[in-house]
């Protein structure tokens, strides 16, 4: 069962289960089809919704949703998010995000992202050159690209940091 916060203000327990969706423990006619065009329609107890995800945020499962042209800030807390929070714990608090270092003294070749970029865990981020080797350097967990610390063409030493995450 999720839990599903809209505008840091409605709290609803959401379910499916069966092909059969619940809201608050109470059965609903829901039905959401993603359009080419990038909008999802939505069906939800026979009336018509045109929906678009305007942002998501991977790291805190909170999105901007827009519906039929009004703006709602979403936030999603699964079993094992609402688990924790009953033992005074928070998932998100203990994800931290490491900023990328140079492993080595080095040029930089490439820089592969930019300030404000999603990235996934395995990206390329940049390459390295030391001791005329190429080093592709990936990213070890999901997160968006805070800053740049580094130009290409430029030396580095071991320990810079070169990409700030958050």
């Amino acid at each position: 069962m999720l839990q599903i916060t809209v505008n840091e203000n409605n709290t609803y327990e959401v379910a499916h289960e069966d092909g059969q969706w619940t809201l608050d423990d109470r059965s609903v006619a829901l039905d959401a089809q993603m359009q080419p065009n990038g909008l999802i329609s939505v069906l939800y107890n026979n009336k018509s919704y045109t929906a678009i995800v305007e942002s998501i945020d991977k790291k805190t499962k909170e999105l901007k949703v827009r519906v039929n042209g009004t703006q709602y800030a979403v936030g999603i807390k699964e079993q094992l998010d609402q688990l924790l929070e009953s033992m005074g714990m928070d998932l998100s608090a203990l994800q931290k995000v490491e900023p990328v270092k140079a492993p080595m003294p080095g040029m930089i070749l490439k820089i592969m992202v930019e300030p404000g970029q999603e990235i996934n865990k395995g990206d390329g981020l940049l390459v390295l050159e030391a001791m005329k080797m190429e080093n592709i350097l990936k990213a070890t967990s999901d997160a968006t690209v805070k800053a740049v610390n580094v130009e290409e063409k430029t030396a580095v030493d071991k320990g810079a940091i070169l990409i700030e995450l958050e």
